[in-house]
């Protein structure tokens, strides 16, 4: 699956750090505002711990993750929409996404001064939204314009299209995001091509410093309030205290330092899972002693359309998928015990494949 999602905020938040706690791309990380002129991509494994729990059951050569990519973008400021600090690139780079992670910075540090002269992740959403509507509002007159060139030529749909676009545009211009536009499916097609900075879906990363990593903070208590009305997730993250972590190459340091700050993961495992799922993004496993591995699929897709992860023949060639739960392999503990719980299945073309499912495909070309 070739989809992304894009850490944003002001400049000077700590996205690069948490880029870094999760990427094997790392990125230099800086105390000056606008230190960097390119995003960065990284390919970051999926935090599962269903494939440690298959092993115990089927010895493996390997286990192979999920993915996700994750890019990140340089910090956004005031007239981003105008070029500042480079901001109009960085914002058709937040265009090519397809959900983003807004990270806030939720600490005091008198080291790292805030471009704005004060810590407020409230204003600093309000910022970004500002910029990303401006740019949603270019498209949307841009396209009106089309609209009424149509509209001389007799073209109906052009109409209609207008009405729409019309609506979303007074939206857009009361300081709303179009995520949270209201249009009916026949209205979708006016939009979609449009690919709209605030219609894509977003979590929001709280950055706190360590002793907030647990229960937040009241930087932390301001973001949940404004956006209590919204269907959002909210993450709390100590990116200082995660990159700590992350510098830790042996496992048992690791734990003893999760231990010690009262957390039973790193939080960015969390952060990583959560972008996933607002992908719409699942997990099938193939299990078997070569490998176990987890495939990368939509929700809602078919088997067939699971079998096409592994292999193009797969899909062209599929006859049968037999499934297992994840749960029932675990439970049970082998194949053969499934099987004599019934729970063993054999599904055709029209199975809709659930996440943990695990899978073995019939095919022939």
């Amino acid at each position: 699956m070739s989809l992304q999602c894009g850490i944003i905020g002001i400049t000077n938040v700590g996205k690069s750090t948490l880029f870094n706690c999760m990427s094997n791309t790392k990125v230099e990380t800086t105390n000056f505002a606008f230190s960097s002129n390119k995003s960065n991509i990284g390919v970051i494994n999926v935090p599962d711990n269903r494939l440690l729990e298959l092993e115990k059951l089927q010895p493996t050569e390997k286990l192979i993750p999920a993915t996700v990519e994750i890019v990140d973008i340089p910090g956004l400021t005031k007239g981003a929409n105008q070029g500042e600090g480079v901001g109009n690139k960085f914002l058709g780079d937040i265009r090519n996404t397809d959900a983003l992670i807004h990270v806030l910075r939720c600490f005091d540090d008198e080291n790292l001064p805030h471009v704005d002269g004060s810590v407020d992740p409230v204003r600093d959403i309000e910022t970004i939204d500002f910029e990303l509507q401006v740019k949603d509002l270019e498209s949307v007159d841009k396209k009106i314009e089309r609209y009424n060139k149509l509209i001389k030529t007799g073209d109906k749909e052009a109409k209609q299209g207008i009405e729409v676009l019309a609506g979303l545009k007074e939206h857009l211009e009361s300081m709303q995001n179009a995520r949270d536009y209201k249009f009916s499916v026949a209205d979708k097609k006016h939009i979609d091509d449009l690919f709209l900075l605030t219609a894509k879906p977003i979590i929001y990363v709280c950055n706190v410093d360590d002793a907030s990593a647990i229960e937040g903070n009241a930087y932390v208590e301001s973001v949940k309030e404004v956006l209590k009305d919204q269907n959002t997730e909210i993450l709390i993250v100590a990116g200082k205290l995660e990159a700590e972590i992350a510098d830790l190459e042996d496992l048992e340091d690791r734990n003893e330092f999760l231990t010690d700050a009262g957390l039973t993961e790193p939080g960015v495992n969390k952060l990583i899972r959560s972008a996933y799922s607002i992908l719409n993004l699942m997990s099938f496993f193939t299990v078997g002693p070569k490998e176990i591995r987890a495939w990368t699929i939509k929700k809602g897709m078919t088997a067939p359309q699971a079998a096409g992860a592994i292999h193009s023949d797969l899909e062209r060639g599929f006859i049968r998928a037999e499934v297992m739960k994840y749960n029932d392999f675990n439970e049970l503990g082998s194949e053969s015990k499934v099987k004599d719980a019934g729970k063993f299945h054999v599904e055709g073309k029209n199975y809709i494949v659930d996440d943990g499912d695990i899978m073995h495909i019939r095919f022939n070309v």
